[in-house]
């Protein structure tokens, strides 16, 4: 799901504003404050540490950077195929950027590894990691870090990290792993929920929990 498109909104003041998932709050809308699109249905568990990256997840679901020629609106559902994952080391928690291309982007048949964004987009990995390197600075933060030397990994390592991540969410909507106090996971689509509600008593019930992170689907 889209949660920012490429172009920030400029308000009367000159203030550029962003918009942000609300994990914390029942069926998680969408408000101001974020950068990217999202996995629906994926959690980077904030108890688990990687085994490779050594740190711990982030408490939020997969970030995806959308490569297509088309800007998406906000809340926008695409369907996406994973190229491949950089793990930006965001203030010590493990925070995935999956890379993915729209499956209707004119591009999208010619895309279908990480290496193959080089061959056709010469240059975007780089500059993607480069801008996720430090756009914190501007509020008094330092770079951030990425594992593995910021390679970004192929493709069959993006699939198992939203395969694991997957599983995260799994667990999470079941019940199997706690909710942190962070994340609402009120519902009323997911069966396999012990947190699923229905519609007429949705409001009021904030003190419920459950994970209905609206995400971009991926096409594997």
């Amino acid at each position: 799901m889209c949660s920012i498109v490429a172009e920030s909104a400029v308000d009367e003041d000159f203030c550029t504003r962003t918009l942000e998932i609300s994990k914390d709050e029942p069926l998680n809308p969408i408000k101001q404050d974020i950068k990217k699109g999202k996995l629906r249905f994926t959690w980077e568990d904030p108890n688990a540490t990687h085994s490779e990256t050594k740190a711990k997840g982030d408490n939020d679901p997969l970030d995806v950077c959308e490569i297509g020629e088309s800007v998406g609106y906000v809340g926008q559902v695409k369907q996406v195929k994973a190229l491949g994952v950089m793990a930006l080391l965001d203030e010590g928690e493990t925070d995935w950027k999956v890379i993915v291309i729209d499956v209707n982007d004119p591009l999208a048949a010619k895309l279908n590894d990480i290496e193959d964004v080089e061959k056709h987009l010469p240059g975007l990995i780089r500059a993607s990691n480069e801008f996720w390197r430090i756009y914190k600075i501007p509020d008094g933060k330092p770079e951030n870090q990425f594992a593995f030397s910021g390679e970004c990994k192929n493709r069959k390592y993006a699939e198992e990290v939203i395969h694991e991540c997957s599983e995260a969410w799994e667990k999470l909507m079941s019940g199997k792993t706690a909710a942190p106090d962070s994340v609402n996971t009120l519902n009323v689509s997911v069966e396999r929920s012990q947190f699923k509600g229905s519609a007429p008593n949705i409001n009021g019930s904030s003190s419920r929990k459950h994970l209905r992170l609206l995400k971009g689907s991926v096409s594997l």
